[in-house]
């Protein structure tokens, strides 16, 4: 188990990310429109502001009040508004049907197919990024649930990143990625 995730160049941050799954979860919710730097700092500035990353509590937390929390100086999120509501709906899943524990998606999973169904309900994350997940828990984490290479990416993602330099190879190979797919659409 990793003791940090480079995602972030706060090595705080980096260490919340790989302590607490709700964190990891939190970040791919705000990983959008954003520099992935920005995103998975986010649930480090929300715990310092809020006081906590629990789920159940800032599912419970008045949505004025995350959401002013969101556009303090400096602003969480580039779309302060809409993504303190999708964190508080994620925070709200998993406090109902996790009972507030994030680990719960991935080690109560039957198999990798089912990981990645658990992964799709969770609000605020697609295709894309449930895939991300899969290769982290797999590459980073070592879960490895029973048909996981069948649903892990073949593509690099965040899962490949293990250093503040292989961030910066990630974040090229994913514009290419992207590129490619905007590529394929357009045929």
């Amino acid at each position: 188990m990793p003791d940090r995730l480079y995602y972030t160049d706060s090595d705080e941050a980096n260490r919340l990310l790989a302590e607490d799954p709700a964190a990891l979860l939190i970040g791919f919710v705000l990983d959008q429109q954003v520099p992935v730097q920005k995103a998975f700092a986010g649930p480090y500035v929300l715990r310092e502001r809020l006081g906590t990353l629990d789920p159940a509590r800032i599912a419970a937390t008045d949505p004025a009040e995350l959401d002013r929390i969101f556009r303090e100086k400096p602003a969480i999120h580039r779309f302060p508004g809409a993504m303190a509501e999708r964190v508080q709906g994620l925070c709200a899943v998993l406090a109902v049907e996790y009972d507030g524990d994030a680990a719960r998606v991935w080690t109560e999973a039957a198999d990798a197919h089912d990981l990645e169904r658990r992964l799709l309900a969770l609000p605020g994350i697609g295709p894309l990024k449930a895939r991300s997940l899969l290769a982290i828990l797999g590459k980073r984490f070592g879960i490895k649930p029973a048909g996981w290479a069948e649903v892990a990416p073949q593509h690099p993602t965040l899962g490949d990143v293990d250093s503040a330099e292989s961030l910066a190879a990630y974040q090229a190979a994913k514009r290419a990625h992207k590129a490619e797919l905007r590529a394929a659409q357009a045929r």
